[in-house]
């Protein structure tokens, strides 16, 4: 398949650097300079326990490339979708399609740019990190899952499935890719929680002074897509039935545990949004993709304060007021229902 990829961070990295390998016709864009200079001059590198390869890539910046494309895989940070839509649309061929290997409801805003019909859905939880220029970290595989934003059944979905067997063997194609995203959702609000102290991911989730404060964000979250009309879906540990208001306490534990079990396999210990905080002294993903949920829970009438005092807190550690603390946690939980 000859298509483009959009991002080369941690996911359009990752997945690049396979489609690549196995020999599909792939060009990457990147908006940082070193990055794209240090894949052209020595190829594009993945390392960790999962595999460790180097591949030679075409590489350019936004204004070089040329030409259209029928498949574009865009891999940008949320909060730049809309941008990099309007970069990518003059490269997408009339009947092509964008896919978005991102977290949140960024289909929704692709959608708006390029139109419903030449968006396609994707949910990605594997576990990787940009390192340095040329450099990926794989650090743990994970769900991988297509969908037609209308639940079609289609023949570019099939050989799209097709190409990402290539990276991911155990990928599958749904007819509710909302479904996944809105528990990424659910799984994400935990995670950027897991990112207001230190701890790992798996120690933070095996915390059991803090358990309540993430049973609690499962809940708001997913009351939201029950009352938007979504079915949540499962994955990877998280178990959408554990964390609807109703669920038996034991049934929330256990999810959590498998939670803690799966994060513990994966060599990738913190989350995406940890290092945007503690290492890469960046502004996060949070208003992309927790703010959503808050605009979505006025519209439906569910109260989310969990999830909008999580959006102060992550800002005040983005803006310096505040130290990346498990007190943090106390400060969330600390809110009421």
């Amino acid at each position: 398949m000859k298509l483009l990829v959009w991002g080369v961070g941690a996911m359009g990295g990752t997945i690049g650097a396979y489609l690549a390998r196995a020999g599909h016709d792939v060009t990457f864009v990147d908006r940082e300079g070193d990055h794209v200079a240090a894949m052209t001059e020595r190829g594009l590198t993945l390392v960790g326990p999962i595999d460790q390869f180097t591949v030679p890539v075409r590489a350019y910046s936004p204004e070089g490339l040329d030409g259209v494309f029928p498949v574009i895989f865009l891999c940008v940070k949320a909060q730049d979708t809309a941008r990099a839509t309007r970069a990518l649309a003059p490269h997408l061929a009339p009947t092509g399609y964008v896919v978005s290997v991102q977290n949140g409801l960024n289909e929704l805003v692709i959608a708006d740019v390029v139109g419903p019909e030449r968006t396609v859905g994707c949910f990605v939880n594997f576990g990787a990190d940009y390192q340095e220029p040329g450099l990926i970290h794989f650090g743990g595989r994970g769900a991988v899952v297509l969908g037609e934003l209308d639940g079609g059944a289609t023949p570019r979905i099939r050989e799209l499935y097709g190409v990402f067997g290539d990276f991911e063997p155990d990928a599958v194609v749904t007819d509710n890719i909302w479904g996944y995203l809105w528990s990424k959702l659910a799984y994400g609000a935990m995670l950027f929680a897991t990112a207001l102290g230190n701890d790992s991911i798996a120690d933070s989730l095996a915390d059991v002074a803090h358990r309540d404060v993430y049973i609690r964000l499962g809940h708001e979250v997913l009351t939201v897509a029950i009352a938007e009309g979504i079915r949540p879906e499962a994955f990877d540990g998280f178990d959408p039935h554990a964390f609807v208001p109703t669920a038996p306490r034991a049934l929330s534990e256990r999810s959590l545990d498998d939670m803690v079990a799966f994060n513990r396999r994966s060599a990738k210990t913190h989350s995406g949004i940890w290092r945007d905080l503690a290492i890469r002294k960046r502004r996060t993903e949070v208003d992309a993709q927790l703010g959503p949920i808050v605009d979505v829970a006025r519209r439906v009438g569910v109260p989310t304060p969990l999830t909008s005092r999580l959006i102060e807190l992550i800002h005040e550690i983005e803006e310096g007021w505040r130290a990346q603390s498990a007190a943090n946690l106390d400060a969330l939980d600390a809110v009421g229902g």
